[in-house]
């Protein structure tokens, strides 16, 4: 036992060095199948190293936008957890506890998957929102994209990214070849709680994304990720109408909406099921949003946080997220203009078969998510009240799986394969899905 033990804590403490350093990694990742698609950029899993320069680019933004009280304030009261409480309960549980007392997710995942996972899940619950949202603020998640770039050998992204900044709505524009019509868009709002997030935070998933996308067959994919207004700087309805002259604006390009896919996780996922039933709401009373627009040729979603309020939402063993600060973002998003629990805000709680009917896109809607999230009640519950509606609904379910793992995972795993399993199980969907005149490459 205490063999194993040291074993693992060596395993652990090693990846720092063996993954961590800039002469131990290929200026590629470490396999040498195609899934860059010749010209795209996939880095390798996130190090100890990385933390530690995430902390770095952290700090100065903590104490400018925050305070340098505050700061200090949240890191003395964050001690105690990361120096006594988090070693302990991780030592015990993952070598010392049988296998049938560890949770799902524990006994699937890596040290450094567990280690980060109970970091996330105690400032999830206890980090206020105001703090979090620097973590993934484009002042802190832009730097370490290019310090990761960099330490693989990229001086420059080899997939166009640029900004697109109007006075109703802003985002990140991606795109293999900006001087070509794409052949694929993906409209994509980011996770968050709506109170953290943004596009930048998301941009190295997202260029992965695209290289997948890239090696399957389509010549000229695109993404557009929405960069949508943060509670409490503003709450619904702000988002939604971003969402909505995002979605115009990636039809003006896309040309045709048979060849643009919404997505989003999270968060993010609540924002595209609101904007479907915006789009096909028939209630004139209602105060409705994009009503004429053309309905995307489908939707694939990662944990969508389905209902925005629920008793059903409760804490797992395994999930980071916290079910009693999810009420508190839902209502906070909900604001003083919307009840919580209405389907425009909270698409959960529609159970109007014909108007679900009108939302789906012409080719379905897939919803991949984890058995051990907080919002798989809600998911599973909304899941087959699509398939009774006789809507095109496919879903995937991660067994022990916990929140927006096919986006945590690109992050935390070591193995290629299980690092892609997310966003190639998407792009293998997408294919399948939508008609292109380019035959799909075996993923």
């Amino acid at each position: 036992m205490l063999r194993t033990t040291f074993g693992g804590i060596r395993n652990l403490i090693g990846r720092l060095f063996v993954h961590g350093m800039p002469g131990q990694h290929r200026t590629r990742d470490d396999d040498d199948d195609d899934d860059d698609g010749g010209g795209g950029m996939i880095l390798g899993p996130v190090s100890y190293l990385d933390c530690i320069i995430f902390c770095i680019f952290l700090a100065p933004q903590l104490i400018w936008n925050v305070g340098l009280l505050p700061t200090i304030k949240c890191m003395l009261e964050a001690l105690p957890f990361v120096l006594i409480k988090i070693p302990i309960q991780f030592i015990y549980e993952r070598w010392l506890s049988s296998s049938d007392d560890k949770s799902p997710f524990v006994r699937k995942a890596s040290p450094f998957e567990d280690f980060v996972i109970r970091c996330v899940r105690y400032a999830f619950a206890n980090i206020p929102p105001k703090i979090g949202r620097v973590f993934f603020s484009k002042q802190v998640a832009l730097p370490f994209l290019k310090f990761r770039m960099l330490r693989h050998g990229y001086f420059r992204s080899p997939i166009h990214w640029r900004e697109h900044v109007t006075a109703n709505f802003r985002g990140i524009w991606v795109i293999k070849d900006p001087l070509a019509t794409p052949d694929f868009v993906l409209y994509y709002a980011h996770g968050g709680g709506f109170s953290m997030g943004s596009a930048y935070f998301y941009l190295e998933f997202l260029l992965s994304w695209a290289s997948v996308l890239s090696s399957s067959g389509f010549k000229n994919p695109a993404i557009f990720a929405l960069d949508y207004t943060l509670v409490p700087d503003a709450s619904y309805s702000t988002q939604i109408q971003e969402a909505t002259e995002g979605y115009r604006y990636v039809l003006k390009v896309a040309r045709d909406p048979a060849i643009v896919c919404v997505s989003g996780d999270s968060a993010g996922a609540t924002l595209i099921l609101s904007l479907l039933l915006h789009l096909s709401c028939k209630d004139a009373s209602a105060k409705r949003y994009g009503v004429g627009l053309p309905m995307p040729g489908l939707a694939v979603l990662i944990s969508p946080w389905t209902t925005l309020v629920s008793s059903r939402h409760t804490n797992t063993t395994s999930d980071y997220l916290n079910a009693e600060q999810l009420s508190t973002y839902g209502k906070q998003f909900a604001g003083n203009k919307m009840s919580w629990n209405d389907p425009l805000v909270s698409p959960g709680c529609c159970h109007d078969a014909a108007w679900w009917r009108r939302a789906s896109p012409s080719n379905g809607i897939f919803i991949i998510y984890g058995e051990e999230e907080v919002f798989s009640p809600e998911i599973h519950d909304l899941i087959a009240r699509l398939n009774e509606a006789g809507l095109r609904i496919e879903s995937e379910v991660e067994e022990g799986g916990i929140h927006a793992w096919p986006v945590a995972s690109l992050f935390l795993s070591t193995a290629r394969e299980k690092r892609l399993k997310g966003v190639k199980g998407l792009t293998m969907e997408i294919r399948k899905r939508l008609s292109t005149s380019n035959a799909a490459k075996p993923m």
